[in-house]
Protein backbone atom coordinates (compact mmCIF):
# COMPACT_ATOMS: atom_id res chain seq x y z
CA UNK A 1 0.00 0.00 0.00
CA UNK A 2 1.14 3.41 -0.65
CA UNK A 3 2.20 4.99 2.86
CA UNK A 4 0.80 8.23 2.40
CA UNK A 5 -2.35 7.03 1.41
CA UNK A 6 -2.77 5.35 4.91
CA UNK A 7 -4.09 8.18 6.99
CA UNK A 8 -6.40 9.89 4.45
CA UNK A 9 -7.78 5.40 3.97
CA UNK A 10 -8.42 5.40 7.59
CA UNK A 11 -10.37 8.27 7.84
CA UNK A 12 -12.71 7.28 5.16
CA UNK A 13 -13.00 4.09 6.93
CA UNK A 14 -13.98 5.20 9.52
CA UNK A 15 -16.42 7.80 8.09
CA UNK A 16 -18.05 5.18 5.53
CA UNK A 17 -18.50 2.45 8.71
CA UNK A 18 -20.59 5.45 10.52
CA UNK A 19 -22.57 6.00 7.76
CA UNK A 20 -23.32 2.19 7.50
CA UNK A 21 -23.96 1.56 11.25
CA UNK A 22 -26.38 4.52 10.58
CA UNK A 23 -28.32 2.34 7.78
CA UNK A 24 -28.27 -0.71 8.83
CA UNK A 25 -32.13 -0.90 9.30
CA UNK A 26 -31.85 -1.31 5.60
CA UNK A 27 -32.85 -5.15 4.77
CA UNK A 28 -30.44 -7.42 2.83
CA UNK A 29 -27.21 -6.64 3.87
CA UNK A 30 -27.97 -3.53 1.95
CA UNK A 31 -26.20 -0.80 4.52
CA UNK A 32 -22.60 -1.38 3.43
CA UNK A 33 -23.43 -1.49 -0.22
CA UNK A 34 -25.60 1.90 0.12
CA UNK A 35 -22.86 3.25 2.36
CA UNK A 36 -20.15 2.78 -0.47
CA UNK A 37 -22.86 5.00 -2.95
CA UNK A 38 -23.62 7.68 -0.93
CA UNK A 39 -20.24 8.08 0.56
CA UNK A 40 -18.59 8.12 -3.07
CA UNK A 41 -21.59 10.82 -4.06
CA UNK A 42 -20.67 13.10 -1.38
CA UNK A 43 -17.14 13.02 -1.83
CA UNK A 44 -18.04 13.68 -5.49
CA UNK A 45 -20.10 16.24 -4.90
CA UNK A 46 -17.13 18.07 -2.60
CA UNK A 47 -14.98 17.94 -5.69
CA UNK A 48 -18.02 19.11 -8.28
CA UNK A 49 -16.56 22.57 -8.61
CA UNK A 50 -13.01 20.96 -9.83
CA UNK A 51 -14.89 19.16 -12.25
CA UNK A 52 -17.08 21.84 -13.50
CA UNK A 53 -14.07 23.72 -14.09
CA UNK A 54 -12.44 21.16 -16.05
CA UNK A 55 -15.03 20.82 -18.56
CA UNK A 56 -14.57 24.47 -19.14
CA UNK A 57 -11.06 24.06 -19.47
CA UNK A 58 -11.65 21.38 -21.65
CA UNK A 59 -14.38 23.39 -23.80
CA UNK A 60 -11.47 26.00 -23.92
CA UNK A 61 -8.74 23.23 -25.33
CA UNK A 62 -12.05 22.06 -27.87
CA UNK A 63 -12.10 25.71 -29.40
CA UNK A 64 -8.51 26.04 -29.74
CA UNK A 65 -9.26 22.87 -32.37
CA UNK A 66 -10.71 24.90 -35.17
CA UNK A 67 -7.35 27.35 -35.02
CA UNK A 68 -5.02 24.05 -34.98
CA UNK A 69 -6.87 22.52 -37.53
CA UNK A 70 -6.11 25.52 -39.83
CA UNK A 71 -2.49 26.33 -39.46
CA UNK A 72 -1.90 22.13 -40.14
CA UNK A 73 -3.76 23.04 -43.30
CA UNK A 74 -1.81 26.00 -44.05
CA UNK A 75 1.36 24.95 -42.85
CA UNK A 76 1.11 21.50 -43.60
CA UNK A 77 3.72 20.90 -46.33
CA UNK A 78 6.68 22.66 -44.07
CA UNK A 79 6.44 21.28 -40.72
CA UNK A 80 9.22 22.76 -39.37
CA UNK A 81 6.99 26.39 -39.84
CA UNK A 82 3.84 24.12 -38.56
CA UNK A 83 5.65 22.84 -35.21
CA UNK A 84 6.51 26.54 -34.81
CA UNK A 85 3.03 28.09 -34.85
CA UNK A 86 1.79 25.47 -33.22
CA UNK A 87 3.89 25.82 -30.17
CA UNK A 88 2.56 29.78 -30.32
CA UNK A 89 -0.62 28.96 -30.37
CA UNK A 90 -0.57 26.32 -27.48
CA UNK A 91 1.97 29.21 -25.63
CA UNK A 92 -0.53 31.74 -25.86
CA UNK A 93 -3.40 29.78 -24.54
CA UNK A 94 -1.10 27.97 -21.39
CA UNK A 95 -4.10 29.17 -19.03
CA UNK A 96 -6.62 27.55 -21.21
CA UNK A 97 -4.61 24.10 -21.57
CA UNK A 98 -3.79 24.53 -17.59
CA UNK A 99 -7.39 24.67 -16.47
CA UNK A 100 -8.23 21.86 -18.34
CA UNK A 101 -5.57 19.64 -16.64
CA UNK A 102 -5.46 21.25 -13.29
CA UNK A 103 -8.73 20.46 -12.04
CA UNK A 104 -8.11 16.60 -13.03
CA UNK A 105 -4.70 16.04 -11.32
CA UNK A 106 -6.00 17.95 -8.15
CA UNK A 107 -8.67 15.35 -7.84
CA UNK A 108 -6.25 12.00 -8.40
CA UNK A 109 -5.66 11.52 -4.60
CA UNK A 110 -9.26 11.72 -3.69
CA UNK A 111 -10.17 9.02 -6.46
CA UNK A 112 -6.78 7.00 -5.10
CA UNK A 113 -7.84 7.00 -1.40
CA UNK A 114 -11.29 5.60 -2.33
CA UNK A 115 -10.74 3.22 -5.03
CA UNK A 116 -8.13 1.57 -3.23
CA UNK A 117 -10.29 1.71 0.13
CA UNK A 118 -12.07 -0.87 -1.56
CA UNK A 119 -9.21 -3.17 -3.06
CA UNK A 120 -7.19 -3.50 0.12
CA UNK A 121 -7.66 -6.17 2.61
CA UNK A 122 -6.40 -4.36 5.77
CA UNK A 123 -6.96 -0.42 6.67
CA UNK A 124 -5.22 0.98 9.57
CA UNK A 125 -3.20 -2.47 10.09
CA UNK A 126 -6.38 -3.89 10.42
CA UNK A 127 -8.31 -6.33 8.11
CA UNK A 128 -10.66 -4.12 5.85
CA UNK A 129 -14.60 -5.02 7.22
CA UNK A 130 -16.24 -3.28 4.47
CA UNK A 131 -14.62 -6.78 2.38
CA UNK A 132 -16.66 -8.57 4.78
CA UNK A 133 -20.38 -7.73 3.84
CA UNK A 134 -22.36 -8.45 1.52
CA UNK A 135 -24.56 -7.25 -1.47
CA UNK A 136 -27.49 -9.37 -2.20
CA UNK A 137 -25.25 -12.36 -0.98
CA UNK A 138 -22.73 -11.56 -2.77
CA UNK A 139 -19.85 -10.91 -0.80
CA UNK A 140 -18.38 -7.51 -1.14
CA UNK A 141 -14.54 -8.87 -0.86
CA UNK A 142 -15.34 -11.20 -3.89
CA UNK A 143 -14.18 -11.28 -7.14
CA UNK A 144 -16.70 -12.05 -9.81
CA UNK A 145 -13.79 -14.87 -11.78
CA UNK A 146 -14.13 -16.73 -8.24
CA UNK A 147 -17.67 -17.02 -7.67
CA UNK A 148 -20.30 -19.92 -8.42
CA UNK A 149 -20.61 -19.15 -12.26
CA UNK A 150 -22.60 -16.81 -13.93
CA UNK A 151 -25.90 -18.29 -13.18
CA UNK A 152 -25.65 -18.46 -9.39
CA UNK A 153 -26.58 -15.14 -7.04
CA UNK A 154 -23.02 -13.84 -7.14
CA UNK A 155 -22.83 -14.09 -10.49
CA UNK A 156 -26.21 -12.42 -11.46
CA UNK A 157 -24.96 -9.50 -8.98
CA UNK A 158 -21.73 -8.82 -11.21
CA UNK A 159 -23.99 -9.30 -14.22
CA UNK A 160 -25.94 -6.79 -12.93
CA UNK A 161 -23.17 -4.53 -11.85
CA UNK A 162 -21.07 -4.81 -15.33
CA UNK A 163 -24.63 -3.42 -17.66
CA UNK A 164 -25.04 -0.57 -15.31
CA UNK A 165 -21.51 0.60 -15.43
CA UNK A 166 -21.77 -0.19 -19.46
CA UNK A 167 -24.51 2.27 -19.68
CA UNK A 168 -23.09 4.83 -17.54
CA UNK A 169 -19.83 4.53 -19.94
CA UNK A 170 -22.00 4.49 -23.07
CA UNK A 171 -23.54 8.19 -21.58
CA UNK A 172 -19.94 9.34 -20.98
CA UNK A 173 -19.20 8.83 -23.99
CA UNK A 174 -21.80 10.38 -26.04
CA UNK A 175 -21.83 13.26 -24.51
CA UNK A 176 -17.72 13.84 -24.47
CA UNK A 177 -17.84 14.42 -27.29
CA UNK A 178 -19.80 17.83 -27.35
CA UNK A 179 -18.12 18.45 -24.20
CA UNK A 180 -14.08 17.72 -24.41
CA UNK A 181 -14.38 18.31 -28.05
CA UNK A 182 -12.90 14.76 -28.93
CA UNK A 183 -15.24 14.16 -32.03
CA UNK A 184 -13.24 17.33 -33.42
CA UNK A 185 -12.18 15.65 -36.68
CA UNK A 186 -8.45 15.97 -37.46
CA UNK A 187 -7.67 17.07 -41.27
CA UNK A 188 -8.41 14.19 -43.58
CA UNK A 189 -10.63 12.72 -41.10
CA UNK A 190 -13.77 14.91 -41.43
CA UNK A 191 -15.56 12.11 -43.79
CA UNK A 192 -14.12 9.09 -42.17
CA UNK A 193 -15.77 9.98 -39.09
CA UNK A 194 -13.22 7.33 -37.37
CA UNK A 195 -10.25 9.41 -36.49
CA UNK A 196 -8.15 7.95 -33.70
CA UNK A 197 -9.09 10.54 -31.05
CA UNK A 198 -13.22 10.23 -31.88
CA UNK A 199 -12.23 6.10 -32.22
CA UNK A 200 -10.36 6.32 -28.41
CA UNK A 201 -13.43 8.71 -27.18
CA UNK A 202 -15.59 6.00 -27.98
CA UNK A 203 -13.72 2.80 -26.71
CA UNK A 204 -11.69 4.00 -23.36
CA UNK A 205 -15.08 4.80 -21.21
CA UNK A 206 -15.65 0.79 -21.62
CA UNK A 207 -12.36 -0.05 -20.06
CA UNK A 208 -14.02 0.96 -16.34
CA UNK A 209 -16.04 -2.47 -17.36
CA UNK A 210 -13.01 -4.21 -18.10
CA UNK A 211 -11.88 -3.25 -14.52
CA UNK A 212 -14.26 -3.96 -13.12
CA UNK A 213 -14.30 -7.90 -13.90
CA UNK A 214 -11.05 -8.13 -11.93
CA UNK A 215 -11.45 -6.55 -8.76
CA UNK A 216 -13.60 -6.50 -5.52
CA UNK A 217 -17.34 -6.47 -6.02
CA UNK A 218 -17.03 -3.41 -3.17
CA UNK A 219 -13.96 -1.63 -5.70
CA UNK A 220 -16.99 -2.01 -8.80
CA UNK A 221 -19.84 -0.38 -6.60
CA UNK A 222 -17.61 2.42 -6.24
CA UNK A 223 -16.49 2.20 -9.94
CA UNK A 224 -20.22 2.58 -10.99
CA UNK A 225 -20.93 5.09 -8.98
CA UNK A 226 -18.21 7.42 -9.57
CA UNK A 227 -19.00 6.31 -13.33
CA UNK A 228 -22.93 7.22 -12.87
CA UNK A 229 -21.96 10.73 -11.16
CA UNK A 230 -19.63 11.60 -14.16
CA UNK A 231 -21.94 10.79 -16.65
CA UNK A 232 -24.57 12.82 -14.90
CA UNK A 233 -21.93 15.66 -14.74
CA UNK A 234 -20.89 15.57 -18.34
CA UNK A 235 -24.98 15.66 -19.15
CA UNK A 236 -25.07 19.20 -16.78
CA UNK A 237 -21.57 20.24 -18.05
CA UNK A 238 -23.60 19.99 -21.75
CA UNK A 239 -26.21 22.84 -20.62
CA UNK A 240 -23.62 24.95 -18.37
CA UNK A 241 -20.65 24.79 -20.26
CA UNK A 242 -20.92 25.33 -24.19
CA UNK A 243 -18.16 25.86 -26.97
CA UNK A 244 -17.74 28.43 -28.82
CA UNK A 245 -19.95 28.43 -31.80
CA UNK A 246 -22.20 26.18 -30.54
CA UNK A 247 -24.33 29.13 -28.73
CA UNK A 248 -24.60 30.47 -31.56
CA UNK A 249 -25.85 27.71 -33.24
CA UNK A 250 -28.76 26.68 -30.59
CA UNK A 251 -29.76 30.65 -30.77
CA UNK A 252 -29.79 30.61 -34.49
CA UNK A 253 -31.71 27.61 -34.24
Amino acid sequence: MLGFLSAPMGVAYHLLFTLAHLLAPLPGGLATAAAIVLFTMAVRLLLSPLSFAALRGQAGIAALQPRAAELRARFGHQPDRLQRELAALYQAESGTLLAGCLPLLIQLPFFSVMYRLFLSKTVAGAPNALLTRNLLGAPLGSHWLTGAGPLSVHGLVFLGLFALLALACFAIGRMSKSVSGLAVPAPGEASSGAGPAALLGRVLPYVTVILAAFVPLAAGLYLLTTTAWTAAERALGRRLVRRPGQEAATTAG
